[in-house]
């Protein structure tokens, strides 16, 4: 079940508020665990069960740290919990990665097991750790009561797609919350603010982008010089459009009913370095590398040998955590030779606006070594978008998709931008003193995310439908 989906809208969590509404507050908490564990069993009940395992684990292992009498048994508790959730996670998202180059090399084993990546595993695999590394370091307390550490590792808000959400962040909320008619608002609008941007946006440039660079198919190597440029393009779009879409949701599911998770993204692409594109895109896993890898590693203050090792490290992990895959640890490497750039090269040298057209040159590529895993297709496109294709610089076909998607190009990259949030803040601006504009302005608040809404709903009634084919020149 994912958000943009009727069963998930109409039905689930339909039901889940009007029940959660309807509840007295003892029993809410219960309620929002109920609905969550059939949330995550609802994509395959078997994989509840190691949800619910490696949440006792970690349960565990912080009541140990915190009840400890020594340093040493502190330590081990910190250990066990990292042996045992990575190898979880290593079992299930490497082994094959890992046999495959084994097979490759030493022709065994004959057959590699086909194992199923459980939903949301690597989201709540880090959630977990980071729990019981801040119980480690005296950050929270260990939550006592096995139920309640469940209800955090498993919430249907972020559970499957994250962001990241640290339990020191939530911790008092799960105890205490009551959220106020102007939260719930906020929450409904950013809600209906990420279904739009997932539905109108994020599936049709990923519609035009399936067309003109496909994964797995002979038409790549026939692709026109400005059909790989273009459908990089939609690409670059959709899968911020995508990522952010979700965590926008989450972050709207969860004020609704007085959660407050922390911003994901922060318009990534107006950064003004890779650096600051980093601060910005994916901002939970940013920040999960930085407090619980980099910082214990050395950081920055340590030799330059250090510094590089530990931002190689850094880097690779990130990669890796993307996917078991070369071109994840490639593409993780491609932005750690970037950022060692910058560092020791440009060392801020660059006017901004350099700087910002260079970072985005920087990431489009990156997300050209990102959308491959096959090498052989990253190839092919790259030799493509150079002048070394077989599909020559042009084509009928780029051009009716661009002309067709020109609308839906426009919208995207605004909404990539902050321009949306910096109109509103200048409307409300423009209220103070003047009753009709603050009555206009209420009204256009309160019919937002009813137009939202509704136009998500008849885009997923559509399916492929895309609103934009209809407005070219």
């Amino acid at each position: 079940m994912v958000f943009s989906s009727f069963v998930f809208l109409l039905v689930f969590l339909t039901l889940h508020l009007i029940i959660y509404a309807l509840v007295p507050q003892r029993a809410k908490n219960p309620v929002l665990l109920a609905s969550s564990l059939i949330f995550y069993a609802w994509g395959g009940p078997r994989f509840l069960v190691l949800l619910m395992g490696e949440t006792a684990a970690s349960w565990f292992f912080a009541l140990v740290i915190e009840h400890a009498d020594s340093q040493g048994k502190r330590r081990a508790a910190l250990v066990g919990e990292c042996v045992v959730l990575l190898g979880l996670l290593g079992v299930f998202k490497y082994a094959g990665f890992v046999l495959g180059m084994v097979q490759g090399a030493f022709g065994v084993p004959a057959e590699i097991p086909n194992i199923v990546l459980p939903i949301g595993i690597s989201f709540y695999t880090f959630q977990l750790i980071s729990y019981v590394c801040d119980v480690y370091r005296g950050e929270v307390h260990a939550q006592p009561t096995y139920w309640k550490l469940l209800l955090y590792s498993s919430l249907f808000h972020q559970c499957i797609a994250g962001p990241i959400v640290r339990y020191k962040t939530v911790a008092n909320e799960i105890e205490h919350r009551k959220p106020t008619r102007n939260e719930v608002y906020l929450g409904v609008r950013r809600f209906c603010v990420g279904l739009a941007k997932k539905t109108l946006l994020a599936n049709a440039c990923a519609a035009a982008a399936d067309k003109l660079v496909p994964i797995g198919s002979d038409a790549l190597a026939n692709q026109a010089l400005t059909g790989y440029w273009l459908g990089m393009l939609f690409y670059m779009l959709q899968i911020y459009l995508d990522f952010s879409a979700y965590s926008d949701m989450a972050i709207g599911l969860g004020r609704m009913i007085g959660f407050h998770y922390l911003e994901n993204f922060d318009h990534p692409y107006e950064a003004s370095s890779v650096q600051d594109f980093w601060r910005r895109w994916h901002i939970s896993l940013s920040s999960f590398f930085r407090d619980y890898v980099y910082i214990p590693l050395g950081g920055s203050r340590c030799s330059t040998p250090c510094y590089i090792r530990n931002m190689a490290i850094v880097w690779f992990l990130t990669g890796l955590w993307h996917g078991a895959s070369w071109n994840y640890i490639l593409w993780g490497l491609y932005f750690l030779v970037f950022l060692l750039l910058e560092r020791f090269v440009i060392r801020g040298h660059l006017p901004r606006v350099l700087g910002h057209v260079g970072a985005l040159i920087v990431v489009y590529f990156g997300w050209v070594l990102f959308r491959f895993e096959n090498f052989g297709e990253l190839a092919t496109v790259i030799k493509g978008m150079f002048g070394a294709g077989a599909g020559g610089v042009g084509s009928l076909s780029v051009l009716t998709v661009f002309t067709q998607n020109i609308f839906l190009i426009a919208l995207s990259v605004v909404a990539c931008t902050s321009l949306g949030s910096f109109l509103r803040k200048r409307l409300y601006a423009m209220t103070r003193g003047n009753d009709l504009a603050l009555n206009a302005f209420g009204v256009l608040e309160a019919v937002t995310p009813v137009v939202l809404l509704a136009l998500s709903l008849i885009a997923l009634a559509g399916a492929s439908y895309n609103p934009f084919i209809y407005f070219q020149f």
